[in-house]
């Protein structure tokens, strides 16, 4: 079964951005290869929230290089620009999850739809990059009140020239 791995960016005191959302604090670190970042899956799963400030921040429906999925409660279902836009994100994200794709899915925000999947037991992973910035408040990376994730790390990476560690976490599934 395809995995489901929230890669996010979280500030120290983790929130994945600041309280009026922005993200203005997370750095564009140089040693990152995002292009293989995006080649390691096969596809975006998001919150409303999430593809709001994409394309509020210049990002073009359609113009992602994955298939992208976005769960919302007030937009229409449906495809539209290449989108898949669906109200029930766990029976859309189990369904994704069991087509039978090897490389696994995306979870690109937020934290309310991680806690959602999560409580599902779809979550298969958390990969964090950590920030070196206190906020003091924002967007959690897990909406509270959120369920007990048991994690195992499976490795790590320092970037120096940012300061941020990346961390790679699976989930321990209950037996």
């Amino acid at each position: 079964m395809r995995q489901l791995r929230y890669s996010v960016a979280a500030s120290l005191d983790g929130y994945i951005a600041g309280p009026n959302g922005e993200f203005d604090w997370i750095p564009m670190d140089p040693d990152i290869d995002f292009a293989a970042m995006y080649a390691g899956f096969s596809g975006l799963v998001m919150g409303r929230r999430s593809y709001d400030v994409f394309v509020a921040s210049g990002g073009v429906p359609g113009g992602m290089p994955l298939p992208v999925h976005v769960y919302s409660r007030t937009l229409t279902e449906g495809e539209r620009n290449g989108i898949t836009f669906a109200r029930d994100a766990v029976t859309h994200v189990r369904g994704l999850k069991a087509s039978g794709e090897d490389k696994p899915l995306w979870l690109w925000g937020g934290g309310d739809l991680f806690r959602q999947l999560a409580t599902a037991n779809l979550v298969d992973g958390v990969d964090v990059a950590i920030i070196p910035i206190v906020l003091g408040g924002g967007i959690h990376l897990m909406a509270p009140p959120g369920p007990r994730l048991p994690l195992r790390l499976g490795s790590q990476r320092v970037y120096p020239k940012t300061g941020t560690l990346f961390l790679e976490y699976e989930v321990v599934h209950p037996k």
